[in-house]
């Protein structure tokens, strides 16, 4: 019982220190709705990234470096999330948008939508196009024609995924500020603790969180949180391949040291075991880790590194 009472006692205080925090956000997120500086952001994410996800992915990276100057990982999720979530979930959807017109599937009251707000693109539907042709015509589209394109497009369990992916996604790159220089908050405290030198210490910092900025990426180009048990292991199991394969080229070391050539055809194992949506590049991503894995434990400890 004893246990129990301190334990209500620390989660208290913890509790108190969080709603401090939450109620100086909560006016923050009032002032940015109030104002109505949300959509204004969101609007300037989608039009600098052009509709591709992985620019607005590296402009919220950015924003949250900057909000974590001065603010803690929870406010500045909450800040970031208020800004750029809608924004990242509706670039998330428009890849179920894309599919469907690259495959000649989109609904009727989904052409009408598009022939009322973008005749121009009308011809194109009469012929089959690639992927990249249609996220062309989509990246294309002015916000009043793509929001509900999106409704009558997306289906309720994507859309509820695109939100979440978009939410964990800007969580996880809120913590970013922490360990990346030239902020890496907890970096150079911890540096500072142990008299190390802070731009190293940040360097370091920055090498061992790699999974930090891939995490992200892996969520929004997989259906990681789309529901399906069995789909989201699979891409845990190459996910698990390609980080680990990413590291070893980044830190130069496997289980024993590697050279540069090795580094980098590692570095093109990992990208492989990560790429979205070709089950062959990803197998032949993990059969190239696995090989070099076995050729570097066959290695003697003090073996010479070849360049």
């Amino acid at each position: 019982p004893k246990a129990v009472f301190e334990a209500l006692v620390m989660g208290t205080k913890s509790m108190m220190m969080t709603a401090v925090l939450l109620c100086t956000v909560g006016i923050v997120v009032n002032v940015i709705s109030t104002a109505g500086v949300g959509n204004t952001f969101s609007l300037m994410i989608a039009e600098w990234a052009g509709g591709n996800l992985l620019i607005a992915i590296l402009l919220i990276a950015l924003a949250s470096l900057v909000l974590g100057m001065g603010l803690p990982v929870t406010a500045a999720y909450i800040v970031l999330a208020t800004l750029s979530a809608p924004a990242l979930a509706g670039m998330i959807s428009d890849r179920v948008v894309i599919d469907a017109l690259a495959a000649g599937t989109l609904v009727e009251p989904a052409k009408a939508v598009l022939m009322l707000g973008a005749p121009e693109h009308m011809a194109a539907l009469a012929a089959p196009m690639s992927h990249e042709q249609a996220a062309s015509i989509i990246g294309t589209l002015p916000l009043e024609v793509a929001a509900p394109l999106r409704d009558l497009v997306v289906p309720p369990d994507a859309a509820v995924a695109a939100i979440l992916t978009a939410h964990m996604i800007i969580f996880w790159l809120s913590q970013d500020s922490n360990v990346t220089p030239p902020v890496a908050l907890a970096s150079f405290t911890a540096a500072a603790i142990a008299k190390a030198p802070a731009m190293a210490t940040g360097v370091a910092s920055w090498k061992l969180a790699k999974g930090l900025y891939i995490v992200p990426v892996i969520m929004a180009y997989t259906p990681f949180l789309a529901g399906d048990p069995l789909v989201a292991l699979r891409i845990f199991a190459l996910s698990v391949f390609g980080v680990y394969a990413l590291a070893a080229a980044l830190q130069g070391c496997m289980e024993r040291p590697i050279g540069w050539i090795e580094r980098g055809i590692i570095a093109v194992a990992g990208i492989a075991c990560l790429w979205p949506g070709d089950i062959l590049v990803n197998l032949a991503g993990v059969a190239a880790v696995i090989l070099f894995l076995i050729l570097n434990l066959r290695k003697p400890l003090g073996a010479p590194v070849q360049p």
